[in-house]
């Protein structure tokens, strides 16, 4: 297990690396992509969401608003009344016609000079002070805003209705009675309803009480706000914003984090709550999030699986280029020494005789300088298979260091090794190396040096090699190509 451990422990590392930084990644793309939804969500979408259903808000119930106002200002309504409320069939038709063209559950008209209480379907009833139902005119009379809006019970259609009722003034302002129109809640949940189903968020108009006045059928539903759980830690918070300005909000639950956006429509006096859970949102992020995550996991199989199955070809590739020369493909100085070691024993145990060729080109300093490094380079490669031509097939030829060549010939005598190295020396110096390349423009002949020693008995690793030196150095010193020996 170590062994195996040892031999593929870089692709096990890589493989944790690999793994532990994809997963990261994905994690932290996903954490910072869920934070951006739901910062787009809360500035953004939400707001806008937020703006859009109080305009829709603002068309439809303050429409009954407006409509109340004009009743409110229309010279016949107050003529009629200044008048002594002379023929009252007049009024109905007027206030059913109202009723029709604004598609409303009901519209009334209460004088304050006979109590009476007109609508639209005919009927007519004095209002009383002590009846519940008809609080709200008591209301009007003595309030200084113009109008107000509410729920309540109508009159005549017994069904909660949204009110919105305006004082009537004569022309130097002293009341005189009261108009209004009514839509039926159900209506209005209706809207609301389908502002839920559009804009995909829960809805709920909340008065200043904190009592919800009305929400969708698939809003959750409350008497109150502090009733609702979540929104309960907000409507502290929320009654207290009387600007028309937009509040941004969140409570978060074990499951999921919801945004609220909170306006305060004054013509209402209520609070329009625009509430987004994120996690519908979030959902196909996640979804995303797993199948990245699945993908990832296979395609890093699939790497680890193909690398594993590199590893194992190319390792004899490695440890074979680890042990060779790259510019002349002959073995390096560092496996030539294992090489070395191991023909020492074979010839102490066989008793036969070990012999090195020590190489070196004569001027080649001047073949870089004057011709270029590409030529000398050419000029090594070029040496290296004349010697693989030349050489025997049990000898070892290795790159001992810049232009110099280290030849091991096994079972060879220093008489041998002599004439070996003679012909060696004189095959290359009898090549055109320039036949070989397009870069020499004339002839390039190249010569070389050697020294050859026998290894002895007595000797050291190293002294063998000091002899075959020595032996060089003397070709050197007697005029170049030539080979000596060292005995």
């Amino acid at each position: 297990m170590r062994k195996l451990f040892k031999q593929y422990g870089l692709l096990v590392w890589l493989a944790v690396i690999l793994i532990a930084g994809f997963a990261s990644i994905t994690v932290i793309a996903y954490l910072a992509s869920r934070d951006a939804i739901q910062q787009v969500t809360a500035e953004q979408t939400l707001p806008i969401s937020g703006d859009n259903v109080y305009s829709e808000l603002q068309k439809d119930l303050l429409r009954p608003v407006s409509v109340s106002s004009q009743m409110a200002h229309d010279t016949f309504v107050r003529d009629w009344l200044l008048n002594g409320e002379q023929d009252s069939e007049r009024l109905v038709k007027y206030l059913d016609e109202v009723k029709r063209n604004n598609n409303a559950l009901s519209s009334f008209l209460v004088s304050d000079l006979s109590r009476n209480y007109y609508s639209a379907g005919g009927a007519v009833r004095a209002v009383s002070p002590t009846d519940a139902r008809d609080q709200w005119f008591f209301r009007s009379r003595q309030q200084k805003n113009p109008y107000e809006t509410s729920t309540d019970i109508d009159a005549v259609n017994r069904s909660l209705t949204v009110l919105a009722i305006h004082r009537v003034v004569d022309y130097n302002g002293k009341f005189i009675g009261a108009v209004g129109l009514g839509l039926t809640s159900d209506a209005i949940r209706n809207l609301i309803d389908s502002y839920q189903k559009r804009f995909q968020r829960s809805i709920y108009l909340v008065d200043q009480k904190g009592n919800i006045v009305l929400s969708g059928n698939t809003a959750r539903q409350a008497a109150t706000l502090q009733a609702l759980p979540g929104l309960n830690g907000l409507a502290a918070a929320i009654l207290a914003n009387k600007k028309n300005a937009p509040l941004q909000l969140e409570y978060k639950t074990d499951t999921a984090t919801t945004l609220v956006n909170v306006r305060f429509i004054p013509e209402l006096g209520w609070h329009l709550l625009v509430a987004q859970d994120i996690a519908p949102s979030i959902k196909p992020l996640q979804d995303i999030f797993l199948v990245i995550l699945a993908i990832g996991a296979t395609a890093t199989l699939i790497a680890l699986t193909t690398l594993s199955i590199s590893v194992r070809r190319y390792q004899k590739r490695i440890e074979t280029s680890a042990a060779t020369d790259q510019l002349t493909t002959l073995l390096n100085r560092q496996a030539f020494d294992f090489v070395f070691r191991q023909a020492l024993l074979d010839s102490e145990r066989s008793r036969q005789p070990l012999c090195v060729i020590l190489a070196d080109i004569d001027f080649f300093k001047k073949i870089n300088d004057k011709q270029g490094h590409l030529i000398g380079d050419h000029v090594l490669r070029e040496i290296a298979m004349i010697a693989r031509r030349s050489l025997r097939e049990s000898d070892v030829i290795c790159r001992w260091g810049g232009e110099e060549f280290l030849v091991l010939l096994k079972n060879c005598t220093l008489e041998k090794a002599t004439s070996i190295a003679e012909n060696l020396r004189s095959t290359i110096a009898a090549n055109d190396f320039s036949r070989t390349t397009a870069l020499a423009k004339t002839r390039l002949a190249v010569t070389v040096s050697m020294g050859v020693a026998q290894y002895q008995d007595n000797d050291s690793e190293d002294s063998v090699f000091e002899r075959a030196e020595v032996a060089l150095s003397q070709a050197k010193q007697s005029g170049r190509n030539s080979v000596y020996f060292s005995e």
